[in-house]
């Protein structure tokens, strides 16, 4: 499994926490949450958080997903899974992240935002590897816009060989 973010410190006892978060492929943006940290900056991330015990994941991903930004979507495939290792400020915990992604479709908006301190946006690629602050969440993206410019590059070149400008 890859790993980002700060090296393990050999004197910390981690937590343990899974997570899921979304991709969440509008169009040619993504939707994104812009999120007020404890000492009150805003940082850009993917929809998603932590797995309840007992939880299914793709439940979670809906659950987080919902409550973050109020859209319903539709979970289309895994991407993949990282790890990282950091600290929690707002549990005050040291945790062992395991964070697993996935490309979603937004389907339409359901409902108020419920989580306090969040709100959905909406960026382009390359504004959105730009400013996401998880270089895990970063990787993922521009994983996804590589995709989207090779398909795009793709359709491009067949228009141009039958002919189309």
């Amino acid at each position: 499994m890859i790993r980002f973010g700060e090296n393990i410190k050999s004197n910390i006892k981690y937590k343990r926490r899974v997570g899921v978060y979304g991709l969440l492929v509008y169009g040619n943006k993504l939707i994104l949450t812009e999120q007020e940290t404890i000492d009150k900056n805003l940082e850009i991330h993917l929809p998603g958080g932590g797995v309840d015990k007992g939880e299914h994941y793709i439940h979670a991903l809906h659950r987080e997903v919902m409550e973050e930004t109020g859209w319903h979507i539709r979970v289309l495939k895994k991407e993949g899974v990282f790890q990282r290792f950091t600290f929690m400020p707002e549990y005050n915990l040291w945790a062992h992240k395991i964070c697993h992604i996935y490309r979603c479709k937004p389907i339409y908006k359901k409902s108020l935002i419920l989580e306090e301190g969040h709100r959905y946006i909406f960026l382009n690629y390359a504004t959105a590897i730009e400013r996401l602050e998880d270089s895990g969440f970063k990787h993922f993206v521009k994983t996804l816009k590589n995709q989207f410019d090779r398909r795009s590059s793709s359709s491009r070149l067949g228009q141009l060989s039958a002919g189309n400008p």
